[in-house]
């Protein structure tokens, strides 16, 4: 059976759970796919850092990590994501970190169902599926 698992290894606020699932299975539905098996992990800067290392070989700080195992039109992802960096950029975009939480939850997504973030049109037309996103979420 697939499933939404979200853990929090952290002191950070997260969003309220019975919200969130229900509103990743819209935002995949809304691009023609369905939620497999979608894996959060929210923590800190330090071993998102580490991962980033081990794994990707970048020696920076990042806000997120997306492990996209997305097969088909299902969704299946093991998705870091740094509390810190997201109250750091909160203030930094001047967003709340609600706001800021929820781009980067569905930034995840949205790269396993194909949005790419590289060139300027690529990040523009992120940007704009993002914002989509959080209405979404806030409509809810």
């Amino acid at each position: 059976m697939d499933n939404i698992n979200f853990e929090n290894r952290t002191d950070h606020e997260i969003l309220s759970w019975d919200k969130v699932t229900p509103w990743l299975e819209e935002l995949c539905a809304k691009h023609g796919y369905n939620a497999g098996d979608i894996s959060y992990l929210f923590c800190n800067d330090d071993y998102l850092l580490e991962i980033n290392q081990q794994y990707l070989n970048h020696d920076t700080l990042t806000d997120i990590i997306t492990f996209d195992y997305t097969f088909g039109k299902k969704v299946s992802a093991d998705i870091l994501i740094s509390l810190e960096r997201i109250e750091d950029n909160a203030k930094d975009f001047n967003v709340t970190y609600k706001h800021e939480l929820c781009r980067v939850m569905a930034h995840g997504v949205l790269h396993c169902i194909g949005f790419k973030d590289k060139t300027e049109s690529e990040a523009k037309k992120m940007r704009h599926a993002e914002e989509e996103a959080i209405q979404l979420f806030e409509n809810q």
